[in-house]
């Protein structure tokens, strides 16, 4: 009986969402406290019933419960018992009962952690909360059950899909909708100014630690999910512009707006009706993403569900999601106000652009996304939208918004000086140029890499000439956490940019058919073909080749891939063997063997390919370094905005309120 507590478990998590949805808004609307301080324990309640409900189901997998259908088909007496674990969030039903948990688990944040705010506000977010729970616990219960049985009970599992066999399957589900969720906070603060009338000073501080958190998880999921991708499929790409990998990028693209809009209406009052829509478009996306991954309409190894049916009720939920907050927008905003005016040439200006080209950006990837599935939807034929559009597409658009990262934290708030820019950034903009003219003149690149070089280059400096500057003027004990996070994740991103830069421009690769004892030379590089043996793992067979590289004469490394047959599902799986260094990473991957024996191999030299990792985590330090800041742990004022200086030289106040992330 304990699948059936699960469910009860889930039934009343529901009905605590409808009464955390429905009381405290109404105590808010009535200024009624004794309905208002129900918000919390409400959502300290629908929390510990999630949390029941996924424990009940990760023991179901644990102890092998064929019983229930969703462990039957995602589950082998054979799978390792941290598989079956993952595999609690491996298909549909879980993955959506991931997504309730972690969308309890940010109500149960908020609630904790507001103790500051004013308790209509409280109410206001934490209802808003509930009532998003109350569609994902009604979708959950009524058409994606996890705990349904299975009568007769299976006498073993179909087993985990072998592309989720994988520890990257631990961890990157649960980060990556820890961000998806996280930016429902922000659509909550969202929505409740806007109910309120009000977005000031004080709304903005309190949502953007909310905001950063969110945009840091989400990133990180992004990356591991990249790194799984790039290490699991063997074929060595770590990024496909797949449309579930869209799916995800569309509300980073958007986030990282939204943190940047946060930071001027912080500190400037402007953007104030720009931002809230920012919010309402983050998290629409994330549930948009949520659709593509379970209505069917996409085909992909990252897929969940294929029934047209849930998609239903999903595109059901993200129209009035969506529909409802737009509308109230389009009634609200009017009094919410225009803000401070700024010249053309100033930091507003500038982070404006920036939101422009984000959200450019995102438009472009939601295109291509979706263009395809409305041919289809129609009639219209079948098309498919692949890398070539993204690069030709969405690359240029990145060229200016690079070029803004190190241009703006050197001009003023309200009215800039370009001629002040220009004196400060000279230097860097010299530099920059040399060393792109010798790297690209040594290796011979081409214009594309030579203008990824000179703008990595361009980024990564100057965020690095702003903290030298900032340390001349200020110890650095006084320096807060927000403007480090700015400058570490402005330098993650010229990372980034180098590490993508030299990946796409000078990756080397080599197919061929080789038998034990033969080798194969790429670059520097050889790749002797040393042994292949044969191998059993818990619940598949595998042969491992070992392949020993050479460089220059000398022993670098020994590298095992393997071509895996996994006996439940008989499916055959590549795993790729890499040699990982500052510089370079050796890639070997198996394909087929031919009647001869031969097996077919592909050899990758890929320069500087941690620096795309090393980057991303940069850039996710640099969120998590910002929404630490003391500053938003304090109670909030709802004071107007300090003024910068009108002149173009940063002021002390205006160096404190950068903006804290890309």
């Amino acid at each position: 009986m304990i699948p059936e507590l699960g469910q009860t478990a889930l039934i009343v998590a529901l009905g605590l969402s409808l009464l955390l949805g429905s009381l405290p808004l109404w105590g808010a609307y009535r200024q009624q406290a004794h309905f208002m301080s129900l918000a919390r324990p409400l959502a300290a309640g629908q929390f510990a019933f999630a949390a029941l409900a996924f424990g009940i189901l990760i023991h179901a997998f644990v102890v092998m419960d064929f019983s229930v259908a969703y462990v039957a088909g995602n589950a082998n007496s054979l799978l390792p018992v941290q598989f079956r674990v993952a595999a609690a969030w491996g298909g549909h039903e879980g993955s959506l009962l991931l997504w309730q948990l972690m969308l309890s688990g940010w109500t149960l944040a908020v609630a904790l952690f507001s103790r500051q705010l004013p308790p209509a506000t409280v109410a206001r977010v934490l209802a808003v909360l509930g009532l998003i729970s109350v569609g994902i616990l009604s979708f959950t219960l009524f058409t994606s059950n996890p705990f349904a049985r299975l009568i007769p009970s299976a006498p073993d599992g179909q087993d985990l899909n072998p592309l989720l066999q994988d520890p990257g399957m631990i961890f990157h589900p649960p980060l990556l909708y820890m961000g998806y969720v996280g930016f429902s906070v922000a659509f909550a603060f969202a929505i409740t100014a806007l109910l309120e009338g009000k977005l000031d000073a004080a709304w903005a501080k309190w949502t953007r630690p909310w905001t950063l958190a969110a945009w840091v998880f989400l990133t990180l999921g992004i990356l591991l999910g990249s790194f799984w991708a790039y290490y699991e499929l063997g074929w060595g790409g770590w990024w496909f512009w797949d449309a579930v990998e869209n799916a995800s990028f569309m509300p980073w693209l958007v986030g990282t707006a939204l943190i940047h809009s946060l930071s001027v209406t912080e500190k400037r009052g402007s953007f104030k009706n720009w931002t809230v829509l920012l919010a309402i478009l983050a998290f629409s996306l994330s549930l948009l993403g949520t659709f593509l991954v379970r209505s069917g309409v996409l085909t992909s190894v990252h897929a969940f569900a294929s029934d047209p049916q849930r998609g239903l009720y999903i595109l059901v939920f993200l129209l009035i999601v969506i529909g409802g907050s737009l509308t109230l927008y389009a009634w609200r905003a009017s009094q919410v106000g225009l803000g401070g005016r700024f010249a053309a040439f100033s930091r507003e200006s500038l982070l404006l652009l920036n939101n422009v080209f984000l959200v450019v950006s995102m438009g472009t990837v939601l295109l291509g996304t979706l263009y395809p599935l409305a041919l289809d939807a129609f009639g219209l034929g079948k098309i498919s939208v692949g890398p070539p559009y993204f690069d030709a597409v969405f690359a240029p658009l990145m060229l200016p918004l690079l070029l803004l990262i190190s241009v703006g934290p050197y001009v003023a708030w309200k009215q800039g000086s370009v001629a002040r820019a220009w004196h400060d950034l000279r230097g860097v903009a010299l530099v920059s140029v040399l060393l792109t003219a010798g790297i690209a003149l040594s290796q011979r690149t081409s214009v594309g890499v030579a203008v990824g070089l000179l703008l990595g280059i361009w980024v990564l400096l100057g965020s690095v000439q702003h903290a030298v500057q900032r340390l001349r003027a200020q110890r650095w004990r006084s320096v807060p956490l927000a403007f480090w996070g700015m400058v570490v994740a402005h330098i993650g991103v010229g990372v980034f940019v180098l590490g993508v830069t030299l990946v796409k421009g000078l990756d080397q690769v080599r197919d061929a058919s080789l038998q034990v004892g033969q080798s194969l030379t790429l670059g520097d590089y050889r790749f002797d073909f040393k042994a292949l043996d044969k191998h059993k793992g818990a619940n598949y067979l595998a042969g491992r080749a070992t392949f020993e590289v050479i460089h220059h004469g000398r022993h670098l490394a020994t590298l095992h891939p393997e071509k895996r047959f996994y006996v439940v599902q008989r499916m055959p799986m590549t795993e790729a063997a890499i040699d990982r260094g500052l510089t370079r990473d050796l890639y070997v991957s198996l394909g087929d063997t031919a009647p001869s024996g031969a097996w077919g191999v592909r050899v990758q030299v890929k320069p500087f390919m941690g620096w795309v990792w090393g980057g991303t985590l940069l850039m996710a330090l640099g969120g998590a370094l910002a929404a630490a800041d003391r500053r938003y742990r304090q109670r909030a004022r709802a004071t107007a905005p300090e003024h910068a200086s009108a002149s173009g030289t940063p002021t002390a106040s205006d160096l404190n309120v950068a903006p804290a992330t890309l």
